[in-house]
C-alpha cells in the first residue's frame, strides 16, 4: 500500500525498543517458549497505520527479513516471547484452563502512541494448544487483519494489525490450506477469562498481582482510588457497556463473545465469525457454530452482562460482594445512555425527547419487517425529504410494506419538526456516523479468494484504503457499498474462519 510516511522520525527494525512488563509477572501467568518456524515466509500484506503507532518507517516492509521477523523465524533484539495462559466460559462453559494455543507475545513496542503488544497469531503449538496445531490459515488471518482495520476507522476500540505473512506451508482444518501468521497489535491482551483462571484455582495472590498490574499498567488513575479494584470493575462495566453499544449501533456482530474473548481494556479482540449486519434481523447469528444463538446480535449486551459478572466473581477476592453487585447494576444503564446517544445520532436527532427510545425500536422493526439493508438504509436516510408529500423512494424501496413505511415516515418526520430539523444541518452530522462501506462477509471472501487462489494481494490493500474511510464518499468504489450479491448467501462463518 502506497502511503506516505507519517513519522519523519520512524526508525527501521533493528531500531525499535521493546519491553515485556507482562513478562515480568511470576511464571505462573505464562509459558516462555519461541515461535515454531515456518518455511519459505513472503509477506502478504502490510499496514502502514499499525506501523505509525510503534514508529515502524514503511520501507521497513520490503526487506527480506521483514517476514522472517513477523513470522517468528527471527527474533530482534528485545523480543522475549511468551504464551499466556487463562481460562474461560465458552459458550457458557467454564473450561478451566485455555490459553494463547496459537498465538505469541513478543514484547510491548514503545512508540510514539504508548506500549503496543505485538503477539505472532499462528506461531506455532504452545502448552496451551490442546489438540491444535498452533497455526493460522491465510484465510482466516485475511479476515482478522481487515476487520480489526475497518472496526478501528468506525471508531471502535479495538486490536490492531500490522501484518499478515503467508507460508506454502500446510495447515489441516476442513480442507487442507496455507499457513499465515498475522501480527496484531494491543495495549494489552489480559482477557477477563486470566483473572477466572486464578479465581478458580484458588490463587487470590495472583487474582491480586494481575489486579495490580492491570491498573499500574492500563489505568493507573485508579491507584490513588479508595477500593482501586472496585474501581477497575466499574471502569471496565463501563467500558464494555460503551463497546457493546457502539457494536449494535453499527450493526457488528462480534460471533463468540466468551469470556476469554473480552478483553479488560473495553477494546474488541480475537475477531473469528463476526458479521456486519447486512439484512436486518433482530436475532441474526453470524457464527454458523452457535447452533442455539447465545451470541446472536439481540443477545450481545446481555452475553456483555453476563460475562461482566464472571468478572465480578473472578475479582471477589478483591472486592465486597455488596460493593461487586451494585457495580454490576451499573452496566444496564450504561448501556443504554450509551446505545441512545448512538442511535440518536444516526436517526439525525440533535436533541433528546422522552419517545426516541420508542422511534429507534419502530426503526429497526422496519427493517427487520422487511430485511432491510442496515447501513444501506442508515446512510440513506441522511437524504430523507422531510417535506410533505416527499415519497422518500430510495428508502421505501428497501422496505416490503409500503404502510408500515408510510407510518413510519410520518413519526420520523413529526420528530425531525419538534427540532425544527433541516436536510442542509441534519445530512452531514448522519454521514459523519453512517457509514457508506463497512466490511461485508462477501468482500472479506472476495479478497480471500484472490489471495488464496491466485497469490493476489491487491484487493486486501484495496479494502484497507477504502475501509479506513468508511464514511466518506468515494468516487471510484461505489461497488463495495453495495448490498451483497447472490452468490454470497451461501458464504457461512465458524469458529474455525
Amino acid at each position: 500500500m502506497n502511503i506516505a510516511r507519517a513519522e519523519l522520525g520512524a526508525v527501521g527494525l533493528e531500531e525499535l525498543r521493546f519491553d515485556n512488563s507482562y513478562g515480568r509477572l511470576p511464571p505462573a501467568f505464562y509459558t516462555r517458549l519461541a515461535p515454531t518456524p515456518l518455511p519459505d515466509p513472503y509477506l502478504v500484506a502490510f499496514n502502514p497505520f499499525a506501523a505509525d503507532l510503534i514508529d515502524l518507517a514503511h520501507e521497513e516492509a520490503g526487506r527480506a527479513q521483514f517476514a522472517e521477523i513477523f513470522c517468528g523465524n527471527r527474533l530482534l533484539p528485545g523480543f522475549d516471547p511468551l504464551a499466556a495462559i487463562y481460562a474461560g466460559h465458552q459458550f457458557g462453559v467454564f473450561v478451566p484452563q485455555l490459553g494463547d494455543g496459537r498465538a505469541i507475545l513478543l514484547g510491548e513496542a514503545l512508540g510514539p502512541q504508548g506500549r503496543w503488544d505485538l503477539q505472532l497469531k499462528g506461531a506455532g503449538k504452545t502448552p496451551y494448544s490442546r489438540m491444535g496445531d498452533g497455526r493460522a490459515v491465510l484465510r482466516s488471518s485475511i479476515r482478522e487483519y481487515l476487520a480489526s482495520e475497518a472496526v478501528h476507522a468506525l471508531g471502535i476500540p479495538t486490536t490492531r494489525a500490522l501484518s499478515i505473512v503467508g507460508s506454502e506451508h500446510a495447515v489441516i482444518r476442513e480442507n487442507v490450506e496455507s499457513a499465515a501468521v498475522l501480527t496484531r497489535m494491543a495495549p494489552s491482551h489480559v482477557r477477563f477469562g486470566t483473572f477466572e483462571l486464578f479465581s478458580s484455582r484458588r490463587q487470590y495472590e495472583h487474582v491480586r498481582t494481575l489486579a495490580d498490574y492491570v491498573i499500574d499498567q492500563h489505568y493507573p488513575e485508579l491507584r490513588e482510588a479508595r477500593a482501586p479494584c472496585l474501581e477497575l470493575l466499574r471502569e471496565v462495566i463501563g467500558r464494555t457497556a460503551r463497546l457493546i453499544a457502539q457494536w449494535q449501533a453499527v450493526g457488528f456482530c462480534h460471533g463468540v463473545m466468551n469470556t476469554d474473548n473480552l478483553s479488560i481494556l473495553g477494546i474488541t479482540i480475537d475477531y473469528g465469525p463476526y458479521g456486519f449486519m447486512e439484512g436486518f434481523d433482530w436475532g441474526h447469528i453470524c457464527n454458523h457454530s452457535d447452533d442455539g444463538g447465545r451470541y446472536a446480535y439481540n443477545m450481545q449486551p446481555r452475553i456483555a452482562q453476563w460475562n461482566l459478572y464472571c468478572l465480578a466473581q473472578a475479582l471477589l477476592p478483591l472486592i465486597e460482594v455488596e460493593d461487586a453487585e451494585s457495580a454490576l447494576a451499573e452496566y444496564e444503564g450504561k448501556f443504554e445512555l450509551n446505545y441512545a446517544a448512538l442511535m440518536r445520532a444516526k436517526l439525525g436527532l440533535a436533541t433528546e425527547h422522552a419517545d426516541d427510545a420508542d422511534l429507534v425500536q419502530n426503526t429497526l422493526k422496519l427493517l427487520h419487517d422487511s430485511r432491510a439493508d442496515y447501513t444501506t438504509f442508515f446512510r440513506r436516510l441522511g437524504n430523507f425529504d422531510s417535506a410533505p408529500g416527499a415519497d422518500n423512494a430510495p428508502l421505501r424501496d428497501l422496505t416490503v410494506d409500503r404502510n408500515e413505511f408510510a407510518a413510519w415516515v410520518g413519526r420520523y418526520r413529526a420528530r425531525l419538526a419538534l427540532e425544527a430539523s433541516t436536510e442542509a444541518a441534519r445530512k452531514p452530522r448522519m454521514n459523519r456516523v453512517n457509514p457508506k462501506y463497512v466490511l461485508r462477509n462477501y468482500l472479506a471472501e472476495t479478497a480471500i479468494r484472490k489471495a488464496v487462489d491466485e497469490r493476489d494481494y491487491s484487493e486486501i490493500d484495496r479494502l484497507m484504503r477504502l475501509l479506513a474511510h468508511p464514511y466518506e464518499e468515494q468516487a471510484t468504489m461505489q461497488a463495495y457499498a453495495e448490498p451483497a450479491p447472490q452468490w454470497a448467501s451461501t458464504l457461512a462463518v465458524s469458529c474455525s474462519s
